[in-house]
């Protein structure tokens, strides 16, 4: 009998025999139209990724692994320490690319320095990912990667392939199937429980440091159902309409920088590591 561990409870770095559905996934010179397109014949690996997350997101995970992780008592790392782990990681979430993850993050920063975006924003659009060094600790991929949405009340029909929400345990709970759920009206999304992620954790690990505008960015850049769809508009606030436009701006350069030249890392190196010192200290917590 095989005792070989179940494909959907695997860390990340033992899914090499996804290689072959990747391979040939990321093409040179799609449009915008083309991108982020997820249909569950077209994409079947994409569908059993959300499939998993939307079934164990529910209020008992997040609020769990916000415990276990927002604490930050993982040790202290570079920021190239983090990014380097990078280069092992397959997105299955990410229909657009199949680039090694620091060529990606790369590949955004370098987009946003081409158009003359202030230095903060830059270093926001190479770190945004690097919370996908939950990895390194076994995290599951739906646990890490993927688009998010509040957890605590009623799912969004915008969210992607929101059928698979049945299977979440939260579906049992009429509190969490109301429109505010456990929140208040206009509570402000820092105030919500988000389905747990890179985009959550790396949000805490940056916070000692970085401006509310890069924070948003961070925490919010996979929350599609807000700024791209309108949705959950009754849980947010000044504060939060306020950000919308920075969020907004950065998603573009998220989506629309994969598919150009891959970067030349050696080259762009030193120019990093001074814009690292200028905003951060040698090691983060993690």
């Amino acid at each position: 009998m095989s005792t070989a561990t179940p494909m959907d409870s695997r860390p990340l770095k033992s899914l090499d025999e996804w290689d072959d559905f990747l391979e040939g996934r990321y093409q040179e010179g799609k449009t915008d139209e083309q991108f982020r397109q997820y249909d569950a014949t077209a994409n079947p690996g994409v569908a059993q990724f959300y499939r998993l997350n939307h079934e164990h997101q529910s209020v008992d995970y997040v609020l769990g692994k916000e415990q276990q992780y927002f604490g930050l008592t993982r040790g202290r790392k570079t920021i190239w320490e983090a990014a380097e782990f990078l280069n092992t990681l397959v997105d299955d979430s990410d229909p657009d690319t199949d680039l090694t993850q620091i060529e990606h993050l790369l590949q955004t920063s370098e987009a946003m320095r081409r158009d003359g975006q202030p230095r903060w924003m830059v270093l926001t659009g190479l770190i945004h990912d690097l919370g996908k060094c939950l990895c390194l600790y076994g995290e599951p991929q739906w646990g890490v990667v993927g688009d998010t949405f509040p957890v605590g009340c009623a799912w969004s029909d915008t969210i992607v392939f929101p059928e698979y929400f049945q299977n979440n345990p939260d579906a049992k709970n009429p509190l969490y199937q109301t429109k505010y759920g456990i929140y208040e009206a206009n509570c402000g999304l820092e105030n919500l429980h988000m389905a747990f992620g890179h985009d959550g954790y790396i949000a805490e690990v940056m916070k000692p440091y970085l401006r509310d505008e890069a924070l948003y960015m961070l925490r919010f850049h996979s929350f599609y159902p807000w700024h791209s769809h309108g949705a959950y508009t009754h849980l947010t606030n000044d504060k939060d309409r306020a950000m919308l436009e920075w969020v907004k701006k950065f998603n573009p350069y998220d989506l629309y920088s994969k598919g150009h030249a891959k970067p030349d890392m050696k080259q762009l190196k030193p120019y990093y590591d001074d814009l690292f010192s200028e905003f951060l200290p040698e090691k983060v917590a993690w």
